[in-house]
């Protein structure tokens, strides 16, 4: 703990050095994380650059998966650093405590989410605004099919592990810290739609479903204090969403089970962003959330903001 009287503080340790402890403030944290994360996602992108030149023939799933493998690394790297160094806390306090509960909270948050795809597919098909052009075992072998579900089981596993170490890990929890919890949520919720401007097909509803679904996961770890709800949360709903119902992923097309169009107004259905663009996203979310507040139902309660250490 930092014992220096406020009054004795000079101006530059009041700008970098938090009042409550002898470290960085949240911000230059934050800030110093972020510069470490790009430099990392540099240095790995250019060493993949040059492993795949002296490939050939590399197939898009590879690809795919090169990809979120080097972001998850830079992520994971650039976190941990500056959790131990910089936060001078542990990694495992960001909420990735490992134990029987930690599984059934991943398990919960697939099924969870799987279960919200599910009510707007079957919605959407019932209002007869989906139509269904094939069925994958239709047209490929299932050597090929058990391949690429595979393949898009890994790739989202490593986007949900990501983004949820890096926003509702490092970025909500510094946040809370330095400001408080609901600053915590907004800031890393507008942080997370804002880290998908450049999705195709993205629109003002767009970005505000993705901003909804930041809120949707942040009540996942407020509730449990852990990540691996919200990193169970997020594994399921890009994965039911469009690997098995074939929506596009926030406006991403991937590998489909079940090949189908959308035909219903975009304003309901979210178009070809897909349902985080949706009206048909706020009900579900209701359902979802209480699905969270009924799980953690027994958990002990947690406070409304963190301790200012900023």
């Amino acid at each position: 703990m930092d014992q220096t009287p406020p009054e004795q503080r000079s101006i530059l340790q009041i700008i970098f050095i938090s009042p409550a402890e002898s470290r960085l403030r949240a911000g230059w944290r934050l800030l110093l994380q972020s510069l470490l994360l790009g430099i990392l996602f540099a240095i790995l992108g250019l060493i993949a650059d040059l492993g795949l030149g002296l490939l050939s023939n590399i197939t898009y799933a590879v690809f795919l998966l090169l990809g979120a493998l080097i972001t998850s690394l830079a992520v994971t790297i650039s976190v941990y650093l500056s959790r131990r160094f910089l936060d001078r806390r542990s990694f495992t306090s960001l909420g990735l405590h490992v134990d029987s509960q930690a599984l059934l909270d991943l398990l919960f948050g697939i099924a969870l989410t799987g279960l919200m795809m599910a009510i707007i597919f079957l919605s959407l098909w019932a209002l007869d605004w989906l139509q269904i052009e094939s069925f994958a075992w239709q047209v490929e072998s299932w050597a090929n099919i058990a391949t690429s579900i595979l393949a898009m089981l890994v790739f989202f596993s490593f986007v949900s592990w990501q983004e949820e170490l890096l926003i509702r890990g490092y970025w909500l929890q510094n946040l809370s810290s330095g400001l408080s919890t609901s600053l915590g949520v907004l800031l890393s919720s507008a942080v997370f739609a804002l880290a998908h401007w450049f999705n195709p097909n993205l629109d003002w509803l767009g970005l505000l479903g993705i901003f909804l679904a930041g809120l949707f996961l942040a009540y996942g770890y407020l509730r449990t204090r852990q990540l691996w709800l919200p990193i169970g949360l997020h594994l399921g709903w890009n994965f039911f969403e469009g690997t098995l119902f074939g929506f596009p992923v926030s406006g991403q097309y991937q590998y489909q089970l079940i090949r189908q169009t959308v035909t219903g107004p975009d304003l309901i259905t979210g178009g070809a962003f897909g349902p985080e663009a949706g009206l048909i996203l706020l009900p579900v979310m209701l359902f979802g959330t209480a699905g969270i507040y009924w799980y953690t139902r027994a958990r002990h309660s947690t406070p409304d903001n963190l301790p200012d250490t900023a």
